[in-house]
């Protein structure tokens, strides 16, 4: 006689949006190759548009899982929570590659760059002036997502939809900025050492800082469906740490890179 075992955990249906995000990503990372020697940008945009949509459906499913179809228990959630740490975490090295080659170069210039630092040629940008101002732009986008994020916590959904109104706000605003600035700048990514590591680590952080500011929207559309409540909203909180972790990072690249490494 056959027996019916029942458990906390959430048995996944079959899913495509893994492998379509596989392609996505293949036809992506190709495209960018055929893009930068090619000059063809086509397979780009098709890897660009079939991730889009996988994160749109994905995203979709994992929402009805947790709030419609209520299949995300606290012993699933704990498994979604050291999920996104681990995830971070993964981060936090990722952007400690581009620290250790900026660190090598800076404590030690060599003959190539001119055995000074910045290399000869070089005009940074005045740390004083437009990065001051996106620091100032994103540690106060994470003091309104912690607000947003306490503001559900009481159950105020007019504070919570305001908090995330001005986040997402400031953090398009910082990537105007950002953009601003890569286009006023007196060097570029062929420019030795120092036009690579700027480049690449503030590059990576602003590609973060996209992403997080549309985790933050796919949030703000849920919280207007009433789709959090004070004791279930870990869609929230998985975006708000990521937001923390973006604003840390851009703390180092601004005391390391914009400050320390440009003097």
């Amino acid at each position: 006689m056959s027996r019916i075992i029942c458990h906390p955990y959430h048995i996944v249906d079959e899913s495509p949006w893994p492998l379509y995000g596989s392609l996505g990503g293949l036809f992506l990372t190709s495209g960018i190759v055929s893009w930068f020697h090619l000059k063809r940008i086509i397979l780009f945009g098709l890897g660009m548009l079939i991730l889009l949509l996988v994160i749109y459906q994905w995203w979709r499913d994992i929402s009805r899982e947790g709030r419609g179809q209520g299949f995300h228990s606290s012993i699933v959630e704990l498994g979604l929570r050291w999920g996104i740490l681990l995830f971070i975490t993964s981060e936090v090295f990722f952007f400690l590659s581009f620290f250790w080659a900026f660190f090598h170069r800076r404590l030690a210039p060599n003959i190539e760059v001119g055995a000074v630092w910045p290399p000869v040629g070089i005009l940074p940008f005045n740390p004083f002036q437009v990065p001051l101002l996106n620091t100032i732009v994103l540690v106060s986008s994470g003091v309104r997502v912690t607000w947003a994020h306490h503001a559900i916590i009481e159950g105020k959904f007019y504070q919570a939809k305001l908090g995330l109104r001005i986040t997402i706000v400031l953090g398009v605003y910082f990537t105007a900025l950002q953009g601003l600035e890569y286009f006023e700048a007196r060097f570029s990514f062929a420019d030795r050492i120092f036009g690579a590591t700027f480049f690449i680590a503030t590059g990576f952080h602003g590609l973060h800082v996209i992403v997080g500011t549309i985790f933050l929207r796919v949030c703000y559309f849920r919280h207007r469906n009433f789709e959090f409540s004070p004791a279930h909203h870990f869609g929230f909180e998985a975006a708000a740490w990521y937001w923390h972790f973006v604003d840390v990072v851009w703390l180092f690249l601004y005391l390391v890179i914009y400050w320390w490494g440009g003097v």
